[in-house]
């Protein structure tokens, strides 16, 4: 990961500087205007970008899922600007690349040159074909408007060597900038740049326009964008990732079926929804965090899947990617970072490679076991940067012939208050042995058709797994829980 995000800022310094303007034509408009990148660089960049979502997310592993989304999205895409006859070669020729990421949250997004991805979570929340039309047909709109090159056009190049400079001297010790812990994607900070509103409302233009040409419901995706409003009152939280510079959900609610009505009258018709077809698909999808893959309980970080745990400190934020693990004290000054070290023979090899780093002083090393059965190696090392001198403490584990890491550190002059911590984390690990935590299932979406007409609340059980509240369910299916509910509805009920 750490080469890959090195690659990407250089290419992105290197693009500021080499390419702060080019002239080219518009896919949408047809007219000469200035990019901040060529078509091939914005290709690179979302090629470059697009290993690091995936390393952090992962892919949703489900093959019926993903080729369900890629051939809708090629649907659209088919209508989109980038395929029309009278739009230069380069544009139409571009190949493009969709991904169902394995992630909860309800996000939706595109990396420059053709990459789009929609989470798992999102998937969830929508109630038919048409209605995942529209979010595609957004996503496709912004990489059509090189919606990024515009906005990057806006940026200095002081700008660019600040962001780079700060992300290159964090991620050399494997560290993610503080901005960075709460996105969903490192690339995605980078490569979006903040779209304004303009080019969201843009793009909520063109996500109608490539839906109602092909046919769907467009004015259906005025109420997944209900959807995520509800999500951000229930949650009392800002809205989601999704909105975050996006018009008002209100906003929205009334543009897209305004939209829709005006391509309504000029001949298309729009009556596709396949919601039979698309509540088949997210049969059995995965609601909400997956323990498969990791998480907290009584303490302690627990994987099922590659059964390992190890203590979680108290009081830290813990955060679970889909390559590394990463704890982040409560003021942001201590990080314990935990991954596979794919490319070491052992223990001791995987410590000691840091000997051999320009500015590192060893402090002490040597053979130590993790809660007293697996050989393992720990190295403590200063480290001098412009910002002061930092202390990086490693162990690394030999577990089920892989090698696992913990890299942690803080300033030097904080490390003796930490230690005990990054001792506490690294040393606990250990196999997980406990039957109830081995055998844990994810909670999963089922669909059923309703028999009767009833109000909503009647029809969820009794119980719900994993603390999941009734309005979380109602704002799942995109109704109220006191709403009467006819015969013959589909329902998506989380089970476990």
């Amino acid at each position: 990961m750490k080469q890959l995000l090195l690659h990407l800022i250089a290419t992105l310094t290197l693009f500021a500087f080499v390419s702060s303007c080019s002239i080219q034509e518009s896919p949408i408009t047809g007219s000469k205007r200035a990019y901040a990148y060529s078509w091939e660089q914005e290709i690179e960049l979302g090629r470059n970008a697009d290993s690091e979502i995936v390393a952090q997310f992962g892919e949703y592993p489900d093959e019926q899922v993903a080729g369900y989304v890629d051939r809708l999205s090629r649907e659209i895409l088919g209508e989109s600007h980038l395929r029309r006859e009278d739009v230069p070669e380069k544009y139409q020729n571009t190949e493009f690349t969709f991904r169902v990421l394995d992630s909860p949250v309800v996000n939706a997004f595109a990396l420059p040159g053709g990459y789009v991805y929609v989470t798992r979570g999102l998937l969830a929340h929508l109630n038919n074909e048409a209605q995942l039309a529209v979010v595609q047909g957004h996503e496709i709109g912004h990489v059509a408007a090189r919606h990024a090159s515009q906005r990057g056009l806006q940026q200095t190049i002081g700008q660019f060597a600040v962001v780079g400079g700060a992300i290159l001297g964090q991620e050399l010790l494997g560290l993610p900038g503080e901005s960075l812990l709460n996105l969903s994607s490192t690339a995605a900070q980078l490569l979006f740049l903040s779209y304004s509103r303009d080019n969201e409302r843009e793009s909520d233009k063109l996500g109608v326009e490539y839906a109602a040409m092909n046919g769907y419901a467009a004015e259906e995706g005025a109420e997944f964008f209900t959807s995520l409003k509800r999500i951000s009152e229930e949650s009392g939280q800002t809205i989601p990732n999704m909105l975050s510079s996006h018009p008002d959900p209100g906003e929205r609610e009334q543009n897209i079926p305004r939209m829709a009505r005006e391509w309504e009258e000029k001949g298309y018709e729009q009556t596709i929804r396949n919601t039979e077809s698309y509540m088949q698909m997210l049969d059995g999808i995965i609601y909400g965090d997956n323990p498969r893959n990791g998480y907290v309980t009584d303490g302690r970080f627990v994987h099922p899947e590659m059964r390992f745990q190890f203590n979680a400190a108290e009081g830290w934020q813990v955060i679970n990617e889909a390559s590394r693990v990463i704890q982040v004290n409560e003021n942001g000054n201590a990080v314990i970072i935990f991954s596979i070290d794919s490319e070491a023979d052992g223990a001791r090899q995987s410590v000691e490679k840091y000997e051999g780093e320009e500015g590192f002083t060893t402090l002490e090393s040597g053979d130590v076991v993790t809660s007293d059965r697996w050989p393992a190696y720990r190295g403590v090392y200063s480290v001098q940067t412009d910002s002061g001198e930092l202390t990086v403490h490693v162990v690394s584990v030999e577990f089920n012939s892989r090698v696992y890491q913990f890299l942690s550190y803080t300033s030097s002059e904080a490390y003796d208050d930490f230690e005990p911590a990054f001792d506490g984390v690294s040393l606990s690990f250990d196999e997980l042995s406990d039957p109830s935590i081995l055998n844990i299932e994810p909670v999963r979406l089922r669909i059923e058709r309703t028999s009767e007409s009833a109000l909503f609340r009647n029809l969820l059980p009794g119980t719900l797994p994993m603390d999941i509240t009734p309005e979380e369910i109602a704002i799942l299916n995109q109704v109220n829980l006191d709403e009467r509910i006819e015969a013959g509805t589909f329902i998506k009920i989380p089970t476990q």
